[in-house]
């Protein structure tokens, strides 16, 4: 089973409330262009920051995946590279997009928890970013 969910929004469109559905529909839709996409697994070192303090926001896990991979060099065998968020700035955008962004809450506590692979799409358009996860049972 999958549970597709958007994680950040088209900023622009934030204004409006829409379902995760229909905000993908419009980022394949609207002519957003692609800038990439990766696959990771949420393991036990994800769910922690750089300090030992236990994550509790489905944002902040995903940026410390990101800067497990790029950054610490700490990876697990599903992790996927991607060329974005090798940029220890992207991941600070990535960062505010998320916690901008919608999330499903079933979606979000199963990031929280960890143990579940997530494939994780960047999208822009009319200058503004945003990313779609998709949680993989």
């Amino acid at each position: 089973m999958k549970l597709r969910t958007t994680i950040g929004a088209v900023i622009a469109l934030m204004a409006m409330t829409l379902p995760a559905p229909a905000q993908s529909s419009i980022s394949s839709a609207s002519g957003a262009a692609h800038l990439g996409s990766y696959t990771a697994y949420i393991g036990d070192h994800d769910l922690y920051n750089s300090d030992g303090a236990r994550l509790n926001q489905p944002w902040q896990v995903i940026r410390q995946d990101r800067a497990n991979y790029h950054r610490f060099r700490i990876r697990d065998r599903a992790d996927e590279s991607d060329d974005f968020f090798s940029d220890a700035s992207n991941r600070a955008t990535m960062e505010r997009m998320l916690r901008n962004g919608t999330i499903a809450g079933s979606a979000g506590r199963a990031i929280v928890r960890g143990g579940l692979l997530v494939q994780v799409d960047i999208y822009r358009s009319g200058g503004k970013d945003w990313i779609e996860i998709t949680v993989l049972d």
